[in-house]
């Protein structure tokens, strides 16, 4: 018997479904277009509620409102989880859980855009954590939206509103974004939950007319007609193995899978029904021992991101030193001063950090993940990011050379991207693997979720309050060294969670 030929690797043009993958992809890039958005001009909007206030307290209020964001998701992750695994609520289901998610995150933006005060915006960043589910134009858009009045008074200078509420336009747009996405999957994505997904939906069957008559005007104006069902199975057995074909014929095995599996379960008499659904799993079944290290990898993994989120914005933002500062310092550890960036500056450097992410995900990440495994590669991605902490606040010492300060700062956002670029699906597949059954998918997920939104709430929060005594210290490096310790501890987790699937 002559040796079977191996299957060959997958790519994107065998994958199906791939229309249900940009839909799911584009609720990502919404959620992180508010998020990154606002790290552009977050430190200016507080400054502009006491304009008086010291960096000490404005870099601590940054790690609060980017910590109440995560915080209120401590609360509701779990509940949110359930929720997409039930099919018995109004709201229950993936696909309406993500369209509430939206929703409500666009009104959240709208009651920062118009807050008054720190308190204020504390609230409704809270409010839009409840309800939480594009790292470079986030940045680029939020920084280049704020105070427009000010910027160009030629054209905003008189209207009122951008005046009394500086920061309100790039807090719209990022509404508008949530909406809009959320309206594209209420036409557009499929349920996924098998007590929901044979229902009928409203929104699919607007959205499929919406395509048909796009489908009609392009054949229209083209001269093109759609091909019929008779001419493309005519066609097929001369066809190449191209786009089309490659998801045509995953779509054709994947049904051919499902009939027999469906034959041989009659058969055996095992349903008495066609489409039972299977009892529901208790909450207890998902508390193993896997899930629990994945889960403590996922605590020390976000304390550190939520500590460099804040910590990063900050230091980008801060006052630069003074001459009295320049008699104190005392290499290697005694500086102080930050980067004094405009916000749009501030937009570019953050973008940076989505560009060198696009560059190492397409690139480094598929090789490396092939070649080493899942577990492996986030074990070392995880060694990286106490190296790029180390060395981010010798940048403040680079401020008169915009050259070599620059350089700083692609290499600092690439080491840190870097490893994010491997931890942060690495812990995603952790968790979706760790699932003892698929039907408490929903569940373990939340409750990754509640762990890494508590653990992005604590770590703004605690490294605010480190880089406050920094400041007061003359160690602006202090939160940065603590948290590569923090950052280095993290690894042990990592080794004692293993790779469920």
């Amino acid at each position: 018997m002559a040796p079977t030929r191996p299957p060959p690797p997958p790519s994107w043009s065998s994958i199906p479904n791939k229309a249900q993958l940009l839909l799911i992809m584009s609720v990502r890039i919404a959620d992180f277009f508010q998020q990154a958005a606002l790290q552009a001009y977050m430190y200016y909007q507080l400054k502009s509620f006491d304009p008086s206030a010291p960096d000490s307290e404005i870099s601590f209020q940054a790690g609060v409102l980017l910590g109440v964001f995560t915080a209120a998701q401590i609360f509701t992750g779990i509940a949110w989880g359930r929720i997409a695994d039930s099919s018995t609520m109004w709201c229950g289901g993936r696909k309406r859980v993500m369209m509430l998610g939206l929703l409500g995150q666009g009104v959240a933006c709208c009651g920062v855009a118009f807050s008054r005060s720190f308190r204020a915006a504390v609230i409704w960043r809270g409010l839009g954590g409840t309800w939480n589910l594009a790292n470079i134009s986030g940045p680029v858009v939020g920084g280049s939206l704020a105070d427009l009045g000010a910027r160009y008074p030629g054209w905003f200078g008189e209207v009122k509103w951008m005046r009394e509420f500086p920061y309100a336009v790039p807090n719209l747009f990022c509404a508008l974004v949530c909406w809009a996405d959320a309206l594209f999957l209420f036409l557009w994505l499929r349920e996924t939950l098998a007590g929901r997904k044979d229902r009928s939906d409203l929104g699919l069957e607007i959205g499929e007319r919406i395509s048909s008559g796009m489908r009609m005007v392009f054949f229209t104006r083209t001269g093109y007609r759609q091909v019929g069902q008779d001419d493309m199975d005519a066609e097929l057995p001369h066809s190449t193995s191209g786009f089309d074909d490659n998801e045509e014929s995953a779509s054709r095995s994947l049904a051919a899978l499902s009939a027999k599996e469906e034959t041989d379960v009659r058969d055996t008499g095992l349903l008495g029904q066609e489409h039972e659904i299977p009892p529901r799993a208790s909450f207890y079944d998902t508390l193993t021992r896997n899930v629990f290290c994945v889960l403590l990898t996922i605590a020390f993994l976000d304390f550190q991101m939520g500590g460099f989120t804040s910590l990063w914005t900050v230091t980008l933002s801060s006052s630069r030193r003074t001459p009295a500062d320049d008699k104190s310092i005392s290499l290697p550890f005694h500086f102080a001063g930050g980067l004094a960036m405009s916000p749009a500056t501030i937009g570019v450097a953050m973008s940076s950090l989505g560009f060198a992410g696009i560059l190492f995900q397409l690139t480094v990440y598929p090789r490396a993940i092939a070649r080493f495994g899942l577990v492996r590669s986030l074990r070392w991605a995880l060694f990286v990011y106490p190296l790029a902490y180390a060395i981010a606040p010798y940048l403040s010492l680079l401020v008169n050379h915009r050259i070599l300060l620059w350089l700083g700062i692609v290499l600092v956002a690439s080491l840190q991207v870097g490893a994010r670029t491997f931890a942060a699906p690495g812990v995603v597949l952790l968790t979706n693997n760790a699932s003892p059954s698929p039907q408490v998918l929903g569940t373990v997920h939340g409750m990754g979720a509640a762990t890494s939104s508590m653990f992005r709430t604590v770590g703004p929060i605690v490294v605010g309050h480190w880089y406050s005594q920094g400041l007061e210290e003359g160690v602006v490096g202090k939160a940065w060294w603590l948290l590569s310790l923090v950052a280095l501890v993290g690894v042990v987790p990592s080794y004692w969670a293993r790779d469920g699937k």
